[in-house]
């Protein structure tokens, strides 16, 4: 069976690696993006893009899922390494497929660590801005005090910047 879905695994690699060279590059847009504080419409569009590419990512692994279920075994790391092993055993070339696979996840490793900063500096800019908010809504600072039995209860002060 290995001899008839081994075509589609390398076509299907090929796609995956395009879409995580997408990926790839729309979270470094982001990120320069966020970096130089870009119009919030440009970060949404780029929002947008990564849905999608996760999405279409999505489809590549449930169609990677299906041709390693017919060797039965897993879409993951070791199942893919594994399917290639076989692939090679029966004299198929599998240096393509396997370079493939190896860019594969580096990039995705990329991906991950660029996402978690993004995640970060998107986490920091909320902050900011509720904090802004709280600020104009005349609630200041929330205090984090400690209690004789060491418990921690948050004292909020209130003075009304505006009224109306």
């Amino acid at each position: 069976m290995i001899n008839k879905t081994y075509p589609i695994t390398e076509k299907l690699l090929k796609t995956g690696l395009n879409l995580s060279s997408k990926l790839l590059n729309l979270l470094t847009t982001e990120a320069e993006s966020l970096k130089h504080h870009s119009d919030s419409k440009v970060i949404s569009n780029i929002a947008f893009n990564k849905k999608e590419t996760v999405s279409q990512l999505d489809q590549f692994s449930k169609q990677m899922s299906q041709v390693l279920a017919t060797e039965k075994l897993t879409m993951s790391p070791s199942g893919i390494e594994e399917y290639l092993q076989k692939a090679q055993a029966i004299n198929l070339n599998t240096q393509v497929s396997t370079n493939l696979w190896q860019e594969i996840i580096t990039i995705s490793k990329q991906c991950k660590l660029l996402n978690e900063k993004n995640g970060a500096s998107i986490n920091l800019l909320a902050q900011h801005t509720q904090r802004s908010l709280q600020i104009l809504k005349g609630k200041s600072q929330q205090a984090t005090t400690y209690g004789r039995d060491g418990s921690t209860y948050s004292e909020r002060l209130s003075h009304t910047l505006i009224s109306v």
